[in-house]
């Protein structure tokens, strides 16, 4: 009788152990964000440009240095290296831009929070005080608070509005606005009020710290950027020496230009590696 418990007990914890390997597993349901290039891009202020067109611009960048190179100094190497630098021109400028419009939008953030505030002090509710941002708010602002504004008066639903202004926005100190506001509608009470006081304080605070960083910071990125850029326009500017170009037309000569391109993109991340400010994410898009 035991053995036969015994036996029973294991044959049932082996088919347990069979059916958690064998019983396939119900597919876990993942939300796709959108890609690096897209953020880039909603970052920048440019979301109407497609991921799909900017790679096709940057390819075509590429493809016209490269051929226009290739033909003033027929040599192959080289044209693909300024090629290369001609395709990465316009993420460069994409995410120049993006800082650019990060920075205004910091400096701007403060009145848009202080005019929010006055308008719940005075007894609009909070969707006609965000919806009248689009109107009376900071320039830069407006058209995302317009667009709010609009979607609330065809939807109602205060939340979702919210979702689609964070991704008009595409912004980390709005994301940061905005979510304290769905806490404070949802929570409610009196504390809207203090809650917009403390952080304009607060953006303010952080706006003014980070513009004085970032103005001792520009001379190493400024020095790294030239730093970089010198040995390439250099390389140009003797293009039309044919038998120098020839020279770098060999095996050996693309090899040092393997090198020199290897070594300079290295070194200028490790300077703007080194002399960056911690950039703030989007971690509540």
């Amino acid at each position: 009788m035991i053995g036969a418990l015994v036996g029973l007990g294991v044959g049932l914890g082996l088919l347990l152990v069979w059916s958690a390997f064998a019983v396939p597993r119900r597919p876990r349901t993942r939300r796709d964000g959108p890609g690096r290039t897209a953020r880039m891009l909603a970052s920048a202020g440019l979301r109407e440009v497609s991921p799909s067109g900017f790679v096709a611009l940057c390819a075509g960048s590429g493809l016209v240095a490269a051929l226009v190179v290739l033909v003033v100094t027929a040599t192959p190497p080289v044209a693909l290296a300024f090629g290369a630098l001609s395709a990465y021109l316009p993420v460069a400028l994409v995410n120049g831009r993006a800082a650019r419009r990060q920075r205004e939008l910091a400096e701007v953030w403060p009145e848009a929070v202080d005019d929010l505030s006055s308008a719940v002090r005075a007894g609009m509710s909070l969707p006609d005080a965000l919806g009248a941002l689009g109107i009376r708010g900071p320039e830069a602002l407006r058209p995302a608070f317009r667009a709010f504004a609009l979607d609330y008066q065809v939807s109602g639903r205060f939340g979702d509005c919210l979702d689609r202004l964070k991704d008009d926005l595409a912004d980390p100190v709005g994301d940061r606005v905005v979510e304290g506001l769905r806490v404070a509608r949802e929570v409610g009470g009196g504390d809207l009020g203090r809650l917009l006081r403390n952080l304009s304080t607060f953006l303010r605070e952080d706006a003014r710290t980070r513009s004085e960083l970032e103005s001792r910071q520009a001379w190493t990125v400024n020095g790294a950027r030239l730093a970089v850029a010198a040995p390439w326009l250099v390389l140009l500017s003797m293009s039309g020496n044919a038998q120098l170009m020839a020279r770098y037309g060999t095996a050996a000569g693309a090899v040092v230009l393997a090198i020199g391109a290897g070594a300079c993109i290295l070194a200028y991340r490790v300077m703007m590696r080194v002399g960056r400010l911690p950039r703030e994410r989007r971690i509540l898009a």
